[in-house]
């Protein structure tokens, strides 16, 4: 009987102990539910049909906020780093520099000296000078507010520009009026203006909201920027706001610094030989004229030339070698190298052949054209912007347009030296032509000289300068005023394509004459009857 009542006791205190568990847990889960707010929509249940769809969508929405969010804090983190490491850098060079006699900041800067001291007060004061100095720069630019133009040419035209293309004014080589940007640096440029619009757009505000909208590149709508050289570029991104009808619009400005001095050096060309060599079949009547302007400007007014005539086949040899013996006996020039090539005509093969001839040390070579006319000038620049192992000068020449067009009839065509006139109706900025290139021996050789399976003229000057663009050597690219390419007719033969033959009178529309010259010999017979009418009215008035 004890045992049995114990039991029954047992079990009663075991099932009022569970009953008080159920109620304490009852207790809890209402006390630690989550309470809907009258501002705030509950969450959903797990239970209810779109529970688990509704927390997932919530959940990816939350982290894709914070995915952002941490993502611009990462990108200014680094961002900080870089510009401490590259200030930490710049400071170990200047003061190296001033612990070898120093750099100097040019007219209108502030010298490095003053800039960078020993101590902080001097480091503190040039930042403050630093600043001034951007300050003054974006005050002096047309950002704010304009200043007065004297004329419509004086106006520093805006480029404008998408993800994918510029539309600029200044065409370049492609000559077209919209590109996708090549040019490395204006491609990096424009990047770099964009990712920096979209970093402040997406930066973290100071209330530390992070649930507001996050910007993209495919937010972005146009572009436009523009170059004033002594002050900076400026730019202006236009991105879709909010609202339809919203925009966001952010401005940027890059101050140009105060001009550094770089080198201070002597330049002593005195014992700089070029090597002028010249690829030649027939045009006995042309090479008569090239030497003709060789006599005045390389003997007697330079004296440090080498000239080098490769020529190609047997036609008219005699006539080349007799101009050539010509030369030589009435100034004394004896400074040259024939050298005769019984094959069909490469312009890449006879200059290879030519620059290898050479025996002598390493010597400047100039590869140039029979029917090319160049000043004692251009021979200095040549000798100036080449260097060994560092520079090849490749000048954009000016092209003449046909002296026939030009001056109106062939009996009013001036002599040449008169003709060599820069303006826009006498030619253009040949700047599609690399044939014409000043550089040293060596670096010729080393990158390994011309494609000589080329045949005839063309695509061996390309290919040639591509692999100095692809090189370690800096490639000078200049308008030069001292080299001119005077005008011959280009004859277009039965032999082309419809398409070679189409881009054949293309190229002999270009280099005929002016778009306005040529319009106004489309449009002749309008203008003649148009003369002819004010003729008669004025001889109806006299009467």
């Amino acid at each position: 009987m004890l045992r049995r009542g114990l039991l029954a006791w047992v079990f009663r205190v075991a099932l009022l102990l569970v009953l008080l568990c159920c109620c304490l847990s009852l207790i809890y889960m209402l006390a630690c539910s989550p309470r809907a707010d009258d501002g705030q929509v509950p969450l959903p249940r797990a239970n209810s049909p779109t529970g688990k769809e509704g927390y997932q969508a919530l959940l990816q929405e939350h982290e894709e906020q914070h995915r952002h969010y941490i993502s611009s804090l990462k990108k200014q983190i680094s961002q900080l780093k870089d510009e401490l490491q590259e200030r930490s850098e710049q400071l170990k060079t200047v003061q190296g520099s001033l612990e070898h006699g120093g750099v100097g900041f040019g007219a209108g800067g502030v010298g490095v000296g003053g800039l960078m001291g020993g101590d902080d007060g001097m480091s503190e004061r040039s930042r403050t000078d630093l600043m001034e100095f951007l300050r003054s720069q974006l005050s002096r630019a047309e950002v704010n507010a304009g200043t007065k133009i004297p004329t419509e040419y004086a106006v520093v035209p805006f480029e404008s520009f998408t993800l994918q293309k510029v539309y600029q004014l200044e065409t370049g080589l492609t000559r077209h009026p919209e590109e996708k940007p090549v040019r490395k640096d204006k491609r990096d440029e424009l990047i770099e203006a964009l990712e920096t619009a979209l970093e402040t757009l997406n930066s973290p505000e100071k209330e530390g909201n992070i649930h507001r909208r996050m910007y993209a590149a495919s937010d972005f709508i146009e572009g436009i920027y523009r170059t004033e050289r002594d002050k900076g570029t400026l730019y202006e991104l236009t991105f879709k706001g909010d609202r339809s009808h919203e925009f966001k619009r952010l401005v940027f400005f890059r101050p140009f610094g105060p001009i550094m001095k770089v080198k201070n050096e002597r330049v002593d060309t005195s014992n700089m030989q070029i090597n002028i060599i010249v690829p030649l079949a027939k045009r006995a009547d042309k090479f008569r004229q090239f030497m003709h302007n060789f006599r005045e400007v390389c003997v007697r007014q330079d004296g440090r030339i080498h000239l080098t005539v490769v020529y190609f086949g047997k036609e008219q040899v005699s006539e080349v070698k007799a101009i050539l013996e010509n030369t030589s006996k009435v100034v004394n020039f004896k400074n040259y190298t024939f050298i005769q090539l019984n094959e069909e005509f490469s312009r890449g093969k006879g200059l290879d052949v030519g620059a290898r001839a050479w025996k002598g040390n390493n010597v400047l070579l100039f590869f140039c054209d029979v029917d090319i006319y160049f000043t004692s000038e251009f021979l200095n620049a040549c000798r100036l912007n080449a260097q060994p192992g560092k520079r090849v000068f490749y000048p954009v020449l000016f092209s003449q347009y046909n002296p026939g067009l030009i001056y109106g009839h062939h009996d009013a065509i001036p002599p040449i030296e008169q003709q060599l006139v820069i303006k826009k109706d006498t030619g253009f900025w040949r700047d599609f032509g690399f044939g014409m290139t000043c550089q040293y021996r060596s670096d010729f050789i080393n990158i390994g000289g011309f494609d000589v399976d080329i045949k005839g003229w063309g695509g061996e000057d390309v290919h040639l300068y591509r692999k100095y663009l692809h090189s370690n050597l800096v490639v000078v690219r200049t308008p030069v005023r001292g080299l001119l390419h005077l005008w011959h007719e280009k004859r277009c033969v039965d032999e082309l394509t419809a398409e070679q033959y189409k881009m054949c009178m293309q190229s002999k529309a270009m280099n005929e004459a002016s778009h306005g010259q040529l319009g106004m010999l489309v449009f002749r017979r309008e203008i003649e009857a148009h003369l002819r009418k004010q003729k008669h009215k004025t001889s109806l008035k006299k009467t």
